[in-house]
């Protein structure tokens, strides 16, 4: 029996007062690799943020990771990421800590307090994504890969049931985004996690199929077999 981790029914979104998505119908399973496709400024990331809880849901009904987005208190948004593992193009790793402590300040900041089930978690992702050595590496020190891991690992830490992953490989050489996507894919396959990854990299698509959702023209359409330009 699938089990939806997004379900969107006649769903608009809007930035500020402009209405960027209109009737947005879309269910995405348990275990599903899907990605979101289109132009840039054609409502992909407004919609990543709508399922994050950043943009408010105000026309329409969505529910991601059992979490009702119609009037989500924004009390309880924090409990909604706990479930939900984000990956960010550009990294967001604090600078001035290594990579053990960027990863044990998200489990404090998500409600963890015994140190060594925090150790022992940090240890877990950090193998999941192949850096259990450089867990004492500063960000700078590490390759834009490696830091594309570390950001995927952290996504990991409270074994979400859905990831979504902005263009996560569009700062890495053609060889690393490979090894990001297979990741993706395991991660997918070996976690029963949902993932949605917004990408223009249309190579990447090619090599990698999937289920592909496209925004365009203030629509959302879902359709497999979308032709590439």
């Amino acid at each position: 029996m699938a089990e939806p981790m997004i379900e969107m029914r006649h769903v608009n979104i809007y930035q500020g007062d402009n209405l960027v998505l209109q009737d947005v119908n879309l269910t995405v399973n348990k275990g599903e690799f899907v990605y979101l496709v289109g132009k840039t400024g054609t409502g992909k990331s407004s919609l990543l943020k709508t399922l994050y809880g950043e943009l408010p849901l105000r026309e329409g009904e969505a529910t991601v990771a059992s979490y009702n987005l119609k009037g989500l208190d924004w009390k309880k948004v924090p409990f909604l990421r706990r479930n939900l593992g984000v990956v960010f193009q550009d990294f967001q790793l604090l600078t001035d800590r290594n990579v053990n402590n960027n990863l044990k300040f998200v489990l404090k900041a998500t409600g963890w307090t015994d140190d060594k089930l925090m150790d022992e978690k940090i240890m877990d992702v950090l193998e999941k994504v192949g850096l259990k050595s450089k867990g004492f590496k500063m960000p700078f020190e590490l390759s834009g890969g490696e830091q594309q891991r570390v950001d995927i690992a952290r996504a990991l830490l409270n074994s979400p049931k859905l990831i979504l992953a902005d263009e996560p490989t569009g700062n890495l050489d053609p060889e690393t985004s490979d090894e990001i996507m297979n990741l993706l894919f395991n991660i997918a396959k070996d976690y029963h996690a949902a993932v949605v990854m917004a990408t223009h990299d249309y190579i990447v698509v090619q090599k990698f199929p999937a289920r592909m959702i496209r925004t365009e023209k203030g629509k959302v359409s879902d359709n497999a077999s979308i032709t590439i330009e």
